[in-house]
């Protein structure tokens, strides 16, 4: 019995501090759990893509362990280019003081006198530190030491005319540096020059065939483009050239370019050249590529061999282009066209057009280089007037004409050092 004055407690019932005690542990141990998990997935490389959609906007803590893991050594190798969700030819060109080129063309000895432009007098060198963003994705940097991993045991073989040497060029400059003299030599020559890669038991070569098909000026060149004639039928003779090839890295434009009607022929030249036909540009381009796409199909074997072809290098040949009413060609400028989606006379849609289509109908895959778009920016990137002519340097006097500038070959380093970090991302 308790005493009258008190009040029994409750039974079964737990006094009101002791509950609310309760329920406030539960709840911190709640949240602690809920942030640890929150952690955990927020550190997750599962979730990070090099190449994410346009209309995906990641936190900030995404952001910074993304550009974690892009800065670590390990992740150009990692780096997957899926052209439907990277479209690398969509971006920008940033200026960065800090890029440093790989090389320079008194570092690198396989620099044509042609694309030496430092070595040949420009002084400006503002040219030498843009870098292509793309707006979808993350663009690794050029590691030398991937390439070459990737190339060991390999022969890489870029067929064209002088861009696609120009491209070659510098390739071979952006890996050469880290191989010890011993280990690496060059054999140039007039058609085919190969640089090796001893260590790595690898090739870069670059092989002389501006029309891929077969020509009246391509060994022994014609000046006089009225007298030039093409072989649209005809590659045999150079193609015997390109087997037991592991990479292959085609491209044919500028040399279409000398004229609106081409001269082209069918069978041999040994049955005279009198037999040719002419034709609108487009249309000769076109028996050409098939020409070449026939090859490919019924030679590579695409388990054995990748086929790239890189796409037209752009000429900036009229000022007017990116409205310099007072300029003549890309004399003297220094600094990329700003417009989006620029995109000038010197690039002819139709003969872009007609690649596509060729290839489109092939067995054997091949993947673009896309460089059209990007370099059509750089009007600041050519060799200009700081270039040869004939076999010799232009003079003091010949430099202050800018009739005599260079506006569709590139200066190294430069504009093609970018082709090949794409060419290397897709490898």
């Amino acid at each position: 019995m308790f005493p009258s004055g008190l009040m029994k407690p409750p039974r079964g019932k737990l006094p009101l501090p002791i509950i609310i005690i309760t329920i406030c542990v539960f709840l911190f141990i709640a949240i602690l759990y809920a942030e640890r998990l929150s952690f955990l997935s927020s550190r997750s490389i599962f979730k990070f893509k090099p190449c994410p959609r346009k209309n995906t906007k990641p936190k900030s803590s995404d952001i910074k362990v993304e550009e974690e893991i892009v800065n670590a050594s390990w992740i150009d190798d990692r780096f997957d280019f899926d052209q439907e969700e990277c479209n690398v030819a969509n971006g920008k060109w940033v200026f960065n003081h800090s890029i440093k080129p790989l090389y320079s063309d008194t570092s690198c000895p396989y620099v044509d006198r042609q694309f030496s432009c430092v070595k040949n007098g420009r002084m400006d060198s503002d040219y030498r530190h843009w870098e292509w963003q793309p707006e979808d994705c993350t663009l690794p940097s050029f590691n030398p030491e991937l390439a070459l991993k990737k190339l060991q045991g390999k022969r890489l073989l870029f067929v064209g005319d002088s861009l696609q040497r120009n491209q070659w060029e510098s390739f071979v400059c952006l890996v050469e540096w880290i191989i010890p003299q011993k280990q690496k030599s060059m054999k140039r020559g007039i058609v085919h020059s190969v640089f090796k890669a001893k260590a790595y038991n690898a090739t870069i070569e670059f092989y002389w065939a501006p029309y891929l098909v077969e020509s009246n000026t391509d060994i022994n060149i014609i000046g006089d483009t009225k007298k030039r004639i093409i072989k649209v039928d005809g590659i045999a003779e150079r193609a015997k050239n390109w087997t037991g090839v592991d990479i292959l890295v085609f491209n044919t434009y500028v040399w279409w370019m000398s004229g609106i009607r081409i001269k082209s022929l069918w069978g041999s030249f040994a049955n005279g050249e009198e037999g040719y036909e002419e034709f609108d540009t487009p249309i000769a381009y076109k028996l050409a590529l098939k020409t070449w796409a026939n090859w490919v199909d019924s030679t590579i074997n695409p388990n054995k061999t990748r086929v790239f072809f890189t796409t037209m290098s752009p000429t900036h040949t009229r000022s007017q282009d990116w409205g310099n009413m007072e300029g003549t060609k890309c004399f003297n400028e220094t600094k990329p066209v700003k417009k989006k989606k620029h995109w000038g006379t010197g690039s002819d849609k139709r003969m872009m057009s007609v690649v596509a289509k060729v290839v489109k109908k092939m067995k054997v895959p091949v993947t673009f280089i896309n460089i059209t778009q990007i370099s059509e920016y750089r009007i600041d990137g050519h060799s200009s007037v700081y270039t040869e002519t004939g076999g010799k340097l232009l003079t003091e006097e010949e430099r202050a004409d800018p009739q005599n500038a260079d506006c569709i070959h590139w200066c190294l380093p430069g504009v093609p050092d970018t082709w090949n970090q794409i060419l290397l991302a897709m490898l």
